[in-house]
């Protein structure tokens, strides 16, 4: 007995003296592979949320698309819901660098906007968004424009009480991090400001950049870490500033490190690698970076950019480790307190009903009906999500493997919604749009614009499924149900 009370105290001490909680480790989270998201992955953000992770990254087009997971792994296959259309009222669109922040019970939404699709045209302004209530995932109202300027990336950072705007801005023939004090989050309460311009040649390869910023905070400190030089290179890359005086909006009590602290590896195939983001693991124990990268050195500041995560570390100043970027396609432990499973599929489930999306009588024949019935866990039920590229998704039974279809591609009321073989056509792909908060969505076809609907608002088991003009009704709302 005295030799086992002599074990646990040495081990005891070893702990306290490296620093390590002395309960048992918390278990790894579930196995992933990067990338996180492969289509339209450029600046990523992840917010985890209620036991999910929220994933936004930059359209390219008018709209504002999130992914949501109770595992890092699943944002991979996870539906992309839109939360988001821009109209006239906010002088849209063209978006980029979406990021996600919680604040006074809402969540705002901060992104980027222009009126045409060109590099950095000089039409881009910061804009942002409010939800309705505490859901992430909308709906989500429009609020202010943030500065009258040309600016990109914008990000918010509250130190010492305070909430302060970040985003980039071109000066002097440079671009720039600025700075703006906030009264609230869709509000600035005076000028921008630059506290960081490309001053090393790490800074310069291809343009003289600073953009991206990104706040990281731990044990008293805050950073910013920013993307330097030009995003078309492969040497788009990471540096860091740290707050060293009382003034954020001072440009003096900034403090930049003197190299970079996340670049391209060649040895691992990542280039380019930068505009990232922070979040902490479901536990509260681990630090994790999103960030977007190419595969190819030729490649560019575009679509083929995909999003990346990983796990990073602490340097003994209290600084961030950041460490290399890992290879595409390496298997990697996933945040540590993740509980549930990844999902494989979903159910889609009526508001008005309670009842699941379909396949009547598990046929695998082309034509046969999608309907209603009693949500019973079988694999005629379950719809795989597949991402196609251009804000749609096509939905793959798991029973057959055969996708949801509008027949003949008719635009008419009443068309029937049946499966058939993929023909990778318009009247096969489908946008979900957030309809009401707690993740009702309506389910919209590319081709015709109307949107699924439980026939006359039945409630038996076999009621047809058809598309219908939208109507703002529960026979017209689903939820997308995770199943492993």
């Amino acid at each position: 007995m005295a030799r086992r009370l002599l074990t646990l105290l040495s081990a005891l001490l070893l702990a306290l003296a490296l620093g390590q909680p002395t309960s048992a480790s918390a278990a790894e989270g579930r196995p992933y592979t990067n990338p996180v998201k492969a289509q339209k992955g450029a600046d990523p953000w992840i917010s985890y949320h209620d036991g999910n992770y929220h994933l936004v990254s930059t359209s390219w087009t008018d709209v504002i698309t999130m992914r949501k997971s109770p595992t890092l792994a699943g944002l991979a296959t996870a539906p992309s819901v839109q939360v988001w259309q821009g109209d006239a009222a906010s002088r849209c669109c063209n978006i980029w660098a979406p990021e996600l922040h919680y604040s006074g019970g809402r969540w705002y939404l901060y992104y980027v906007a222009g009126q045409n699709i060109t590099d950095y045209n000089p039409t881009q302004r910061v804009h942002v968004l409010q939800s309705a209530g505490s859901d992430p995932m909308g709906p989500y109202t429009y609020r202010n424009q943030l500065g009258s300027t040309w600016m990109l990336d914008p990000s918010v950072l509250t130190v010492g009480g305070s909430m302060y705007l970040l985003g980039s801005a071109s000066s002097g023939g440079t671009q720039n991090l600025v700075i703006a004090p906030m009264s609230n989050p869709y509000t600035l309460s005076g000028p921008f400001s630059t506290i960081s311009k490309p001053t090393y040649d790490w800074e310069k390869s291809g343009g003289t950049v600073n953009e991206g910023a990104e706040v990281l905070q731990r044990g008293g400190k805050t950073f910013i870490v920013y993307s330097a030089s030009g995003c078309w290179t492969p040497d788009y890359k990471l540096g860091q500033l740290t707050l060293t005086g009382s003034n954020p909006l001072s440009a003096s009590s900034w403090t930049k490190k003197s190299t970079p602290v996340f670049q391209r590896n060649n040895a691992a195939g990542v280039y380019g690698p930068g505009h990232n983001g922070f979040f902490t693991s479901p536990d509260g124990t681990e630090s994790w970076i999103v960030y977007h990268a190419n595969d190819s050195a030729s490649d560019g500041c575009d679509n083929g950019r995909t999003a990346r995560a990983q796990k990073f570390g602490w340097n003994s100043d209290g600084s961030p480790d950041l460490g290399a970027p890992v290879a595409l396609g390496t298997t990697l432990a996933g945040p540590s307190g993740e509980t549930a499973a990844t999902p494989t599929a979903y159910t889609v489930v009526s508001r008005a009903t309670g009842k699941c999306l379909d396949v009547s009588g598990a046929s695998t024949a082309d034509g046969a009906n999608v309907q209603q019935w009693t949500c019973d866990g079988s694999a005629k039920q379950r719809w795989r999500v597949e991402d196609q590229g251009d804000d749609t998704s096509r939905l793959v039974n798991a029973a057959s493997g055969k996708v949801l279809d509008t027949a003949d591609c008719s635009a008419a009321d009443g068309a029937d919604l049946r499966q058939w073989s993929w023909l990778n056509n318009a009247c096969q792909r489908f946008r979900f749009v957030t309809t009401e908060a707690g993740g009702w969505v309506r389910v919209v076809n590319r081709a015709t614009g109307k949107v699924a609907d439980v026939a006359d608002c039945s409630t038996a088991d076999g009621a047809d499924v058809r598309q219908w003009t939208w109507l703002d009704n529960h026979c017209q709302q689903f939820k997308l149900v995770p199943v492993s």
